[in-house]
């Protein structure tokens, strides 16, 4: 039984050496942050800026986004009756609205109602002295489709009494492909500012390594392995980009707060409960392990040219 024993111990030995390496590593590479705080900020800094500039256009796109859908679910179409119609006819006329399978809601807004609104509005006053006693609003009936509005107001049309038919689809349309825009070009800006911050990472992890090329070159000589020299750069860069992608969550917060209240008494005045949200736990974390993970991309790619121009030939 001891013979079959032995053969583990080398395994689990080269286990935890492997892992207090990676320890060292970890430990290492955050203590040569904090020893040069004003490098280290340049660093995370502009990393940061690039970072949140993608991110807070897919946050501010992801909220135009929620707001188009809530134009979308109380969209309407508004049917204008020709002046004179009688009293009852209209009524007939909600009536058959309200008993099509392809509307939810049918409002009826009598000329009487619709004067009435221009004056609470305010800034109408000289025009509705000039009508006198004349009331030239026509009969409004706004009504919620079910379906596709398009189509209802297309049989709208139909009614001999109806005047104007108004809907916004074609605004909704204009707004989903300005969406679509603004979703392409925030990958196509994050693509380039991440490439930014990959080159930042990968500079700064090249003046460190120059700056102990001496060391590497002895490591070299003793045997180590191009792993065992590059492990403490990766973490480094990976440190750079965890700290830069939670920096950028930090200024993006901030900015957050600071259009909160704005933005909400904006809506409120046109009668809307839309409020900005911010990123949630699970996409926070996304994003600061992605810029973790190009921290350390960038180091491995400047860690793993300089390996491969120092590696000592055999002769």
């Amino acid at each position: 039984m001891s013979a079959q024993a032995r053969p583990g111990l080398p395994t689990r030995s080269r286990l935890g050496t492997w892992l207090d390496h990676h320890l060292y590593s970890v430990v290492a590479s955050v203590g040569r942050l904090v020893r040069r705080p004003w490098s280290t900020g340049l660093t995370v800094g502009v990393m940061a800026i690039a970072i949140a500039l993608p991110l807070g256009l897919w946050a501010v796109l992801a909220n135009v986004s929620r707001f188009a859908g809530d134009v979308q679910d109380s969209r309407e179409v508004s049917v204008y009756l020709k002046p004179g119609i009688d009293i009852e006819r209209v009524r007939a006329l909600v009536g058959e609205a309200r008993g099509r399978a392809d509307v939810v809601r049918v409002e009826w807004r009598t000329p009487a109602q619709g004067l009435a609104e221009l004056r609470e509005r305010g800034g109408f006053d000289e025009a509705l002295g000039a009508l006198g006693e004349t009331n030239p609003l026509p009969h409004l009936l706004r009504i919620t489709p079910r379906g596709d509005e398009a189509a209802l107001a297309q049989a709208l049309e139909q009614w001999p009494e109806a005047d104007v038919v108004q809907h916004d689809a074609a605004w909704r349309q204009r707004l989903q492909r300005w969406l679509g825009l603004g979703t392409r070009l925030a990958w196509v800006l994050g693509a380039l500012l991440g490439l930014g911050a990959l080159l930042v990472v990968g500079n700064t992890v090249r003046l460190d390594i120059q700056s102990r090329r001496e060391e590497i070159g002895v490591l070299q000589l003793l045997g180590a392995t191009d792993g065992f020299i590059r492990r403490p750069f990766l973490y480094l860069g990976a440190a750079y980009g965890v700290l830069a992608g939670l920096l950028a969550l930090a200024l993006l917060t901030a900015a957050e707060l600071a259009l909160h209240a704005p933005v909400a008494g904006l809506a409120r005045s046109y009668g809307s409960a839309f409020e900005l949200q911010g990123f949630d736990p699970l996409r926070a974390a996304v994003a600061v392990v992605g810029a973790g993970v190009l921290g350390w991309l960038g180091a491995g790619l400047v860690t793993g040219h300089y390996l491969r121009q120092t590696r000592p030939t055999s002769t």
